[in-house]
């Protein structure tokens, strides 16, 4: 009996010696660090600057008051159409008002200025048409050869653009002309009706192209000011959008970068393409209160209009400007990365069989989620995102 309480009291000393020593070395052994774990893979990798930016008309023009006088009021609203040359307000002429002699001579002189420049706008639109044609016959030209097969499509692409250019090139110099003789025509009607008195006599301001209304400074009736803004024209269906960017950001980005716009109001994305940066700063200060050097980039769509027509002006859209990008790329996430004191470069923590190791990564482009792989580790790897200074070479890690 006695050996039998004996042989008893030693298993339970044994036991809990065990017990013991397990509680003993779990305790102080080193604990698992818990990560997040990202993988090594392919796939599609763009690096691009994105801004805020606002679209508005290419050509707008504002009509403005030839004479000072009194504007009746005007029954247009924004958004109607207006016609080229149609009447937009009606300017009475102001009492007991008369030019002196020295501000007749001006307005002589002035019609005579505009005289001049109408000819040589004129000059100008007839060498834009001819260059027009040209880029036409040059592109029926490049459609032959490319049928023949003695050209490639792009030089057709090229030639299209070239004939799309010389088109707006054009319609600038049409326009150019019409406004300057609309100016013209309000000069003379400044000289005609000088002195005019009578409450009777109106002056017709007309429109010089055609167009919406985009702007009524004013619509009620008043005396205006010579020179005073009545109207502003534009067409809706041809806009641009105006980014402004940080200088930082402007000096990576020329004429022909490829821009994507997401997130202006429907699912599809619009394409564009820098036409403009242009090469003067200025100072903004941002929410934060800091002032910063800004530069205005001017992006030209290249999507079909039927897709934007429902933007108008001054819309807002969110420009994302492509500075490089690849289909099939190794990459891993960027936020798996961490400076390398001892190589002077980046490195990764790599998961091989719940063990973390420090790997030295030669890295490409980035866009701050992802950066590219040029070498260090290969596809499939497993890295530890956000690592954290519980890593180092040999700790034993789980998934979070």
């Amino acid at each position: 009996m006695k050996h039998e309480v004996a042989w008893r009291r030693g298993v339970a000393a044994g036991v809990l010696s065990i017990l013991l020593g397990w509680g003993l070395y779990s305790g102080f052994r080193p604990q698992p660090v818990d990560v997040d774990l990202g993988v090594v893979g392919r796939g599609p990798l763009r690096v691009t600057i994105e801004q805020e930016g606002r679209t508005r008309v290419v050509d707008r023009y504002v009509i403005t008051a030839p004479v000072a006088g009194y504007a009746r009021r005007i029954t247009l609203d924004v958004g109607d159409p207006v016609a080229s040359g149609a009447t937009v307000v009606l300017l009475e002429p102001l009492r007991a008002e008369a030019l002196d002699v020295r501000s007749r001579t001006e307005a002589e002189q002035r019609v005579a200025a505009l005289q001049d420049s109408l000819s040589a706008v004129a000059e100008r639109e007839k060498a834009a048409l001819a260059g027009a044609e040209l880029a036409h016959k040059n592109l029926q030209r490049m459609r032959e050869l490319r049928g023949a097969g003695h050209v490639t499509q792009d030089a057709v692409d090229r030639a299209r653009a070239d004939a799309d250019r010389a088109d707006a090139d054009l319609r600038s110099a049409q326009f150019s002309v019409r406004t300057t003789r609309h100016e013209l025509e309000a000069a003379k009607a400044a000289l005609r009706f000088a002195g005019a008195g009578a409450a009777s006599e109106t002056i017709e301001v007309r429109s010089p192209v055609a167009g919406r209304v985009l702007k009524i400074p004013r619509k009620s009736e008043g005396p205006v000011a010579s020179g005073q803004a009545l109207l502003e024209i534009g067409n809706p269906g041809e806009l641009e959008v105006e980014v402004d960017v940080l200088s930082a950001d402007a000096v990576r980005i020329s004429p022909g970068t490829a821009v994507v716009f997401e997130r202006w109001g429907r699912e599809e994305a619009l394409t564009g393409v820098v036409r403009r940066v242009e090469p003067v700063a200025f100072t903004k200060v941002s929410a934060l209160g800091v002032e910063e050097q800004r530069v205005w980039v001017i992006v030209e769509f290249t999507s079909s209009s039927a897709l934007w027509q429902r933007l108008g002006d001054r819309y807002r859209v969110e420009a994302s400007f492509i500075l490089w990008q690849e289909q099939d790329v190794l990459q891993l996430p960027a936020s798996s990365l961490f400076r390398d004191q001892r190589q002077d470069g980046w490195a990764v923590f790599v998961v091989e069989d719940g063990i973390a190791s420090r790997r030295s990564v030669d890295i490409g482009r980035s866009n701050g989620l992802a950066a590219q792989v040029l070498g260090g580790v290969g596809e499939g790897t497993q890295v530890v995102v956000h690592p954290d200074d519980r890593l180092y070479d040999g700790v034993r890690v789980v998934t979070r």
